[in-house]
C-alpha cells in the first residue's frame, strides 16, 4: 500500500494546480481515483494498482474470501498473550531441561488453533495427546506434570476433557487395526469415524494440515504394528497422506522425521534423568552409611566411657573400704 500511495502522489503533482479558491478538477478519493487516466502507466498496471487501492478486507471476489471473509477484522489473541495466560494458570516454574518444549508446544499450538482454515478432530486429538505424554511422561514432579498439561491446553483454548476424550475414542478405534485397514479408512472407505474425517478432509480443499495431526497418524501406525523407525514411518506417512488422503505429504513426512529425533532427545533426557536419580541414591545411601558408621563408632566409644568410668567408680569404693 506504501508503493501505491506513492504513485498516487506523483500523478496528482502532474496535474493542474488548484487551490482554495477554485475548484478541483481531480478526485483525490481512494476509492474512485482511477490511475488508468494518467498517462505514466499501461492499463493492466493501472488496472492492478486500482483492484490494490480498492481493496477491502475479506470482499475479495475468490472463493477463499467468500468462505472465510466474515472473519476479516476479528480480533485475535497473540502468542505472548498465550504465553501470559500459561504462566499465570500454572503459577510454579518449569523445570529448566522443559522450558524449551513448553515454550515451543504453547507456540505452536496456539498459531494452528487461531488460523481460521484449522478444523480439530480426533485425528489431532490424538497427535497432541501423545506428544503431551511423551514430553511430560519423565517430568521430575509428576503432579507439576499434571499442572503444565491442563495450562498448555487452557492457555490456547482447548478443553482438557474434550481433547482426552476425542484422543482416547480415536485411539480405541486404532485398537486392533492393521495398517491397510487404517489405509482404507483414510481414502474414505467404509463408515468409521476416520473414514468419516479422511472424507471432510479430502473435500475442503482449504483443510489446514498441522504436526499434531501428523503425530496422530504416527501414533496409530504404532498401534498398527509399524515398526517406530524414522525411515519405515516416513515411507507409510507419505503413502496415507499422499496417495490415500490426496494432501501434501512432505510436512508431514518432515514433522514424522522431527518426532523421531525430539523422541530420541527425550529418550535420552530419561535416561539422564534415571542416571541422576541412581546416583543421587547412591549418595543417599553412602551418606546414610556415614551416619551409621559415626553412630555406631559414637556409641562404641560411650560404651568404652561408660565401663571406664564403672571401674573408676569401683576402684573408687574399694579404696574407701
Amino acid at each position: 500500500m506504501n508503493f501505491s500511495s506513492a504513485i498516487i502522489s506523483l500523478a496528482l503533482l502532474a496535474a493542474p494546480a488548484v487551490n482554495a479558491f477554485t475548484t478541483s478538477s481531480v478526485s483525490i478519493n481512494r476509492a474512485t481515483t482511477s490511475l488508468a487516466d494518467t498517462p505514466f502507466f499501461s492499463s493492466d498496471i493501472a488496472s492492478a494498482l486500482d483492484k490494490e487501492i480498492q481493496y477491502s478486507p475479506g470482499k475479495a471476489d475468490t472463493d477463499f474470501a467468500r468462505k472465510f471473509g466474515h472473519l476479516a477484522g476479528t480480533e485475535v489473541r497473540t502468542v505472548e498473550e498465550a504465553f501470559t495466560v500459561f504462566s499465570d494458570l500454572l503459577g510454579i516454574s518449569v523445570n529448566a531441561l522443559y522450558k524449551g518444549y513448553c515454550t515451543d508446544l504453547v507456540g505452536s499450538l496456539h498459531l494452528v488453533i487461531v488460523n481460521a482454515r484449522f478444523v480439530r478432530d480426533p485425528v489431532f486429538d490424538l497427535g497432541l495427546v501423545s506428544i503431551l505424554d511423551l514430553f511430560l511422561k519423565n517430568y521430575p514432579e509428576k503432579d507439576n506434570a499434571k499442572k503444565i498439561k491442563t495450562a498448555i491446553l487452557t492457555s490456547v483454548g482447548l478443553d482438557e476433557a474434550d481433547v482426552d476424550a476425542g484422543a482416547a475414542k480415536m485411539a480405541a478405534w486404532a485398537e486392533g487395526k492393521s495398517k491397510d485397514e487404517i489405509a482404507s479408512a483414510l481414502r474414505g472407505e467404509g463408515d468409521s469415524m476416520l473414514a468419516e474425517i479422511a472424507s471432510a478432509v479430502k473435500g475442503d480443499e482449504y483443510w489446514m494440515y498441522s504436526r499434531f495431526f501428523g503425530i496422530g497418524l504416527i501414533k496409530m501406525m504404532e498401534t498398527a504394528g509399524v515398526e517406530q523407525d524414522m525411515s519405515v514411518a516416513y515411507d507409510v506417512m507419505e503413502d496415507w497422506m499422499g496417495k490415500c488422503m490426496g494432501k501434501p505429504f512432505y510436512s508431514a513426512c518432515s514433522d514424522s522425521d522431527q518426532y523421531f529425533k525430539q523422541k530420541g532427545k527425550l529418550d535420552m533426557m530419561e535416561t539422564m534423568m534415571k542416571e541422576i536419580e541412581i546416583r543421587e541414591k547412591k549418595r543417599m545411601a553412602d551418606r546414610l552409611e556415614a551416619k551409621a558408621e559415626v553412630a555406631l563408632i559414637a556409641a562404641e566409644r560411650e560404651e568404652k566411657f561408660q565401663v571406664i568410668a564403672e571401674a573408676e567408680k569401683a576402684e573408687t569404693e574399694a579404696s574407701k573400704e
